[in-house]
């Protein structure tokens, strides 16, 4: 009997979201901007590449309503040790902005990654041209 296998069967943790609530009272006092979010997750770095996901292209979508922020990225294998922890750790990269209300980020296969999506600084620094 052949089973239908989706991607996500293949992570180690099958772990393809993550999800944070935040009890902020506050009125929107500071709204959170998109490059607020880039800048925090250019500190998240791929584990086995030395460059950032942003500057990968692994983050697909950023949107933000009400300071709710949710982000769509993808790897550059879904058969890596760590896949399962980067939707992770790119949530709690942003958890520390001011007014952040909640983060969902969800890992996603479409489209397929590939090395065209790098931004010009990922290139150099991988070589690739």
């Amino acid at each position: 009997m052949i089973e239908n296998k989706d991607l996500k069967d293949f992570l180690p943790d099958k772990k393809t979201t993550y999800c944070r609530e935040f009890n902020n009272n506050q009125n929107l006092k500071k709204e959170i901007k998109k490059e607020d979010i880039i800048k925090c997750i250019k500190k998240v770095m791929d584990p086995e590449i030395p460059v950032n996901l942003y500057d990968l292209g692994l983050i697909y979508s950023i949107n933000i309503k009400n300071n709710k922020v949710e982000i769509e990225m993808t790897l550059t294998n879904p058969n890596c040790p760590v896949a399962g922890q980067m939707p992770e750790n790119v949530g709690k990269s942003i958890e520390h902005l001011e007014g952040l209300n909640s983060v969902e980020v969800k890992l996603v296969w479409y489209p397929i990654w590939d090395k065209d999506m790098m931004s010009e600084d990922a290139k150099l620094a991988l070589d690739i041209f």
